[in-house]
């Protein structure tokens, strides 16, 4: 694992990315970046819309330029869409400018989690828990080639897992 000041969150939906990532950051003293966020305001629209009017090559064109913009900062913690680790492009730049910590989490305890989401288009329709599956096997062997740290959620709070990612990260995050 390079040194670097940037750590980059990467996971399935509803892995804790954002309500981790805002807790690491305020830990570490440092800005946190919600790729999605920042593309909804950036655009003046929801991310279902986004999908809504151009599709998702349309969105994904987006993330990855608004992914290359917040990778070049110094000192930030970056939360991630779930799918950009699906272009190549994104992959390199997480992996060559920043730390990688993957948020794992079983299908199932997805499932638990998005039980009331209705705005992730990517999961909408009536098989959640096969869309879930599919989502599963085909992306996460990306977010493992490319983490620098893996870590495995639980059954358990933010509040509970929080002190055990930053366990994990002090132990093995250089930063620079």
């Amino acid at each position: 694992m390079n040194p670097s000041p940037n750590l980059f969150l990467v996971g399935p939906t509803g892995a804790g990315k954002t309500s981790i990532g805002q807790r690491l950051a305020a830990h570490y003293g440092l800005p946190f970046v919600d790729l999605d966020v920042e593309i909804e305001a950036r655009c003046g629209v929801t991310i279902a819309d986004i999908f809504e009017r151009e599709g998702e090559i349309g969105f994904r064109a987006r993330e990855c330029a608004h992914l290359n913009e917040f990778s070049l900062r110094e000192g930030i913690v970056l939360a991630t869409g779930a799918g950009a680790v699906l272009d190549p492009v994104n992959r390199q730049a997480l992996t060559s400018r920043g730390t990688v910590l993957m948020l794992g989490v079983s299908v199932e305890e997805q499932l638990a989690r998005l039980e009331h989401d209705t705005v992730r288009p990517i999961i909408a329709g009536p098989d959640r828990l096969g869309r879930l599956k599919a989502l599963a096997e085909h992306r996460n062997y990306l977010y493992e080639d490319i983490a620098d740290l893996i870590f495995h959620g639980r059954h358990e709070s933010v509040d509970d897992a929080v002190p055990r990612a930053i366990a994990l990260l002090d132990r093995h995050w250089k930063r620079s």
